[in-house]
């Protein structure tokens, strides 16, 4: 406690008269106006500053603007007159926690105190809260980290939450091109007779050996800003992206990391282990689609033989991208029909449809694209009781109706058209089924009741 006040018999009356330490403060200092009170309340860093209201050379309010600046977590008692009162407040713009009017008692002077005392633990114990929140958040970090790199392996993300998860958890995945690779490690084979001396690999312990590769990996990545490596589902993944060079110079560094890294796991960890390399894609939403050829290209080690770097470009054809009916879209298709708006439901067909804008493709490619369309919305319609032909007339038939259209245009409005007619019946047959179980009735105490609503 610092206390502030130009009348000497005022500070030595509060020193004297005021068991401080029952109320859980010492004073530390005393000063007779604003200036002297700033000097030592820069040395002391006082928890609070009670101060008269009148003072010369530097007055109260100066003060505590001052104290507001330089030390913002100290409490700040304003003591003063009647008179005075009007002026004190303009205080309030300054954040001044209590105020005294002068003549006060010890009593009610004690009673302040503690309700400082009171306010300051309470603080006290929010802020040791947030210290270790942020501390638990700081070492959980790491993990938060692979979890969502490892999400984008299985689930294709609006690219809005990607850029936000990024922000959060201070990662820069930013580039033009992107592809997975994918470590499998057989600790059950040897290489050669020099492996028989491994202790990691008598050990007989995977995650022991997952966490050496990965060292190795993170090692080899990290120095040449490539990319990520993270464990997921008993393999080491490694997430390499092309920020700002050549694609084929770029494709060739790739390429010469995994050898090395296949020879250096050899070299210092005598394991066996299978490099998959998926194909690569435009963005991180479609890194699902990469991850999945990298196993795919896994697979392929029962061919061409273990301890090598597959690339699943080299044994498959490239897939073609853009034309698949992925699940984000897929699942936000039967959320529009069942339960969306119909503005909703415009735009989730708009987009599937401005997936065939610009893109090179076969006839028979967008033929199998329109009719995983057109299955999801006989699914749904299904699903929720919904018979097509009672709504479109005898043998309708969606899969047939779709190619009838003269183009990609004619096709989408009138999948469109159909589409909002059917969720309308679904939302016209919920609309009965709420109603029927309103009316259902229902027993009390031997009787039965009827809702009426």
């Amino acid at each position: 406690m610092l206390l502030v006040d130009d009348e000497a018999d005022v500070r030595e009356g509060l020193v004297q008269e005021i068991d401080w330490e029952s109320c859980g403060f010492a004073v530390i200092g005393t000063a007779e106006n604003g200036r002297e009170a700033s000097d030592l309340a820069e040395r002391l860093e006082p928890d609070v500053v009670i101060t008269d209201i009148s003072m010369p050379f530097l007055d109260g309010l100066q003060l505590a603007a001052w104290i507001r600046e330089h030390q913002p977590l100290c409490k700040i008692v304003i003591l003063t007159g009647y008179d005075e009162f009007d002026y004190a407040r303009q205080a309030i713009t300054l954040s001044v926690d209590e105020y005294l009017l002068k003549p006060f008692s010890a009593d009610s002077f004690t009673d302040l105190l503690r309700r400082i005392k009171d306010r300051m633990d309470t603080e006290l114990v929010e802020r040791e809260d947030i210290r270790h929140l942020k501390e638990h958040y700081r070492t959980s970090l790491p993990l938060l980290r692979e979890s969502f790199l490892a999400s984008l392996l299985t689930r294709k993300l609006p690219r809005t939450i990607i850029e936000e998860k990024m922000r959060k958890y201070g990662l820069t995945l930013g580039g033009g091109c992107y592809l997975t690779a994918v470590i499998a490690v057989y600790p059950s084979a040897l290489l050669d007779e020099e492996a028989s001396g491994s202790s990691l690999r008598d050990s007989g312990d995977l995650d022991l050996m997952l966490h050496a590769i990965l060292n190795i990996a993170k090692d080899s990545l990290g120095s040449l800003s490539l990319g990520s490596a993270f464990i997921y589902q008993d393999n080491i993944v490694l997430l390499f992206m092309n920020q700002d060079g050549a694609a084929a110079a770029w494709l060739e560094h790739v390429q010469v990391t995994l050898n090395r890294l296949l020879k250096n796991i050899h070299h210092y960890l005598k394991l066996f282990v299978t490099i998959g390399v998926g194909s690569r894609v435009r963005d991180l939403s479609e890194l699902k689609l990469s991850y999945q050829d990298a196993l795919l290209a896994l697979d392929y080690r029962l061919v061409l033989g273990a301890e090598k770097v597959i690339y699943i470009d080299d044994v498959e054809q490239p897939r073609q991208e853009g034309i698949r009916l992925d699940e984000l879209k897929e699942q936000t298709l039967i959320r529009s029909l069942k339960l969306g708006t119909e503005e909703e439901l415009t735009n989730s067909i708009s987009r599937i449809f401005d997936e065939l804008i610009g893109i090179s493709c076969t006839i028979h490619e967008v033929q199998i694209y329109l009719l995983e369309v057109v299955t999801t919305v006989l699914r749904t319609a299904k699903e929720s009781g919904i018979e097509l032909e009672d709504l479109f007339g005898p043998g309708f038939q969606l899969h047939a109706e779709i190619f009838k259209f003269s183009g990609i245009p004619e096709a989408k409005a009138g999948l469109l058209d159909i589409g909002l007619m059917i969720r309308r019946q679904i939302v016209s047959t919920r609309q009965h089924t709420y109603k029927d179980i309103v009316q259902r009735p229902f027993p009390i105490r031997g009787r039965t009741m009827v809702n009426q609503s």
